[in-house]
């Protein structure tokens, strides 16, 4: 048995999915022979993106009636709240909410080597995006997880943010908007305990993934150890997959062992 219980069609959102590991999840959620096996049907899949995609937009003309776009800027909660109007205005209850937006890297904003890198403004574009759009998200598609289905709501999180395994140092902003978005969605957790009881939230680690966030820190990274986007989508399916009631609220890597916070 699945995550999902019995065989009736699951709806699903991707925030985030014009490109990377979002878009993989859409593609593999479309097509049914690449679901973990014993997965129930997909009806409907919603996709978010800030810019278009002509991605997107192909996937569309193949699946006309399963994939429905959706305009949103997560920096923005009245995009996020227009976004969720729209989409509760076409379905009833979702099944699985995945938040893959991520923010490393940008222009003038890179990884900060030490303090003296540190710019407020740039350490405020890494919470907006990394952890304040889950939240609010969160706070948004609650009426469309309140219903007697199990429901599983998954924020693509990383490794770096977790306190406990902080060994190197460095990386100030994205650590920190990590580590936040892991507190902020257990807070969640709790709270959809009462709320949404039959929804669990967990936050996935994916692994060094070849995206255009991790590009260019993939040097140093060993070729076994750097996943195709393929690889990484089928991974946390499988995580997903084999989640429990009682793993609400907590903190998974792409093998399936739990994270130190």
């Amino acid at each position: 048995m699945t995550v999902f219980e019995g065989t009736d069609p699951i709806n699903g959102l991707v925030v985030g999915g014009g490109q990377g590991i979002g878009l993989g999840f859409v593609q593999h959620l479309l097509a049914d022979d690449r679901l973990p096996e014993g997965w129930p049907p997909i009806g409907r899949i919603y996709a978010t993106y800030r810019t278009p995609s002509a991605n997107l937009e192909a996937l569309v003309a193949q699946h006309p009636e399963r994939l429905g776009l959706i305009p949103m800027d997560v920096t923005d909660e009245a995009q996020i709240a227009q976004g969720i109007a729209q989409l509760q205005a076409q379905v009833g209850r979702l099944h699985l909410v995945l938040y893959c937006v991520g923010f490393l890297h940008e222009g003038e904003i890179q990884p900060e080597k030490s303090l003296q890198q540190l710019q407020a403004d740039h350490l405020l574009r890494y919470f907006q995006v990394n952890s304040i759009g889950a939240v609010l998200l969160a706070k948004h598609i609650l009426p469309l997880l309140k219903h007697s289905d199990r429901s599983v709501f998954a924020s693509i999180s990383a490794k770096v943010g977790s306190i406990g395994d902080n060994q190197l140092g460095g990386w100030y902003g994205y650590r920190a908007s990590k580590a936040a978005l892991n507190m902020l969605m257990r807070t969640v957790a709790i709270e959809y305990t009462r709320k949404s009881p039959k929804t669990t939230v967990v936050m996935l680690h994916p692994g060094t993934t070849d995206t255009r966030l991790s590009k260019p820190f993939q040097r140093n990274v060993p070729s076994e150890k750097l996943f195709s986007v393929e690889r990484t989508v089928t991974q946390l399916l499988k995580v997903i997959e084999h989640l429990r009631p009682e793993d609400n609220g907590q903190f998974f890597s792409w093998d399936g062992s739990r994270l130190p916070w």
